[in-house]
């Protein structure tokens, strides 16, 4: 089986809509200008982790700022994973109704509120700031890369990487900046978390000048019908059992990612290591998810079958886990490293089996959205339940053995899902 090119890795949420000449003109105008388009991605990409991974090494500032327990300390992590869900599903339809570039220019806008609002007085405004964060990220993570695929059809290797890239940065400067931040601003955790909300602003800026650019376009695209259809409609991807188990594979994944995002800085800390030290760490982690996330799709591609891939990442993940079991301060950054490339090689290989199990890009665009709704609700579960199993038992033991679980699972439907077939 040839490697898929490296556009169609980009799923694309209006892959069924054609654009009328004033939206063909709108776009020309704007990649007209690539330099401003390009800096508005960046931006806007690193601002895609950087809200949730600047949160994890501060949980326990903000659950004694608010007498939390662990497991309401976990929501503030669970809630915008939850959103994450229910944005994926209204994104589309968003992006389609009042053009791809006034909604991520809003999802920014409404990125930086929710950050503000998250360090306001009172319990409400923590869980109703990481609410808004939730939709806003849902929002740039569903329509950015359609936007880089349609936009940038003969580079999007180049533009896949900087994409990634830029996010994965954001996510390491944020939590390896969260706790000297506080330190700067006089011990306050809510100016460091308030901090990043420039970063969201910035990027609004920056984006303004094509949201202008494309003004024409809106309400200009036409539906289209899928090629060899007729007037049958095309199969409901949520009634095969392939799309199915694609879409656990993506949601088990997304619950091992977020629990760590949740926790990994506590588990450190709650034996021993300094919370600055911890923060880094966490950053490493971060960072070493680009090996992952590049190589595995590469891999993946040239498989017929991804069956062995699947094991590879599902191992890793386990063993990083069985090492924070074992040995979580000794063998940190090991534990880190591995549990990082196993993370990117995950979510990098449910994102290249979508496009892998479908048939045309029509279908790939509906499985996505099936597996970004299903996954990151499924996945919100993770960060509360191991906060409430953790505030039951009084350790980490049972949390992550149940992790371990979680791997068993995501091994078992990869494996259905790294067949050969198509949705």
């Amino acid at each position: 089986m040839s490697r898929p090119d490296s556009d169609q890795l980009l799923l694309d949420a209006e892959a069924d809509v054609r654009p009328s000449p004033q939206g063909a003109a709108a776009r020309r105008a704007l990649l007209a200008r690539p330099v401003v388009l390009l800096i508005g991605i960046v931006l806007a990409s690193v601002n895609m982790r950087a809200a949730l991974a600047s949160a994890s090494p501060l949980v326990s500032e903000i659950s004694e700022t608010f007498g939390l327990s662990s497991t309401a300390t976990s929501l503030v992590t669970s809630v915008p994973v939850l959103f994450l869900g229910v944005g994926a599903m209204a994104a589309p339809w968003l992006g389609r109704r009042f053009g791809t570039e006034v909604v991520l220019l809003c999802a920014l806008l409404l990125l930086g509120v929710g950050i503000v609002v998250r360090v306001m007085p009172g319990i409400p405004a923590l869980y109703g700031g990481s609410l808004l964060i939730g939709l806003a990220i849902a929002l740039l993570n569903v329509l950015m890369p359609g936007l880089i695929k349609r936009d940038f059809p003969g580079r999007a290797a180049s533009m896949t990487s900087v994409y990634t890239g830029a996010m994965i940065a954001g996510a390491t400067v944020a939590a390896a900046a969260s706790v000297p931040l506080e330190k700067a601003f006089g011990d306050s955790w809510e100016a460091s978390l308030a901090f990043w909300s420039l970063l969201a602003v910035v990027a609004a800026v920056a984006w303004l000048p094509q949201v202008l650019i494309a003004r024409g376009r809106t309400g200009h695209e036409v539906r289209v019908v899928p090629a060899g259809s007729g007037r049958t409609r095309p199969r409901s991807v949520w009634r095969s059992a392939l799309a199915w188990q694609v879409t656990l594979f993506m949601g088990l994944q997304s619950l091992w990612t977020y629990v760590l995002i949740a926790w990994l800085p506590t588990i450190f800390t709650d034996h021993g290591m300094s919370r600055s030290t911890a923060g880094v760490v966490f950053a490493f982690n971060n960072l070493i998810q680009v090996a992952g996330a590049f190589g595995v799709p590469l891999l993946a591609g040239r498989m017929r079958s991804q069956r062995p891939l699947v094991v590879v990442v599902t191992t890793m993940v386990a063993a990083g886990y069985t090492g924070l079991l074992a040995a979580p301060v000794s063998g940190a950054w090991l534990w880190s490293a591995v549990l990082g490339v196993g993370q990117g090689g995950a979510v990098g290989l449910a994102l290249t089996l979508i496009v892998l199990r479908s048939g045309d890009a029509v279908t790939a665009a509906r499985l996505s959205g099936m597996a970004q709704t299903v996954g990151y609700l499924l996945a919100a579960v993770g960060p509360l339940a191991a906060g409430a199993v953790y505030e039951a038992t009084g350790n980490w033991t049972l949390p992550i053995a149940l992790m371990l679980g979680v791997c068993a699972a995501a091994l078992v439907v990869g494996l259905f899902a790294a067949r050969d077939r198509k949705v």
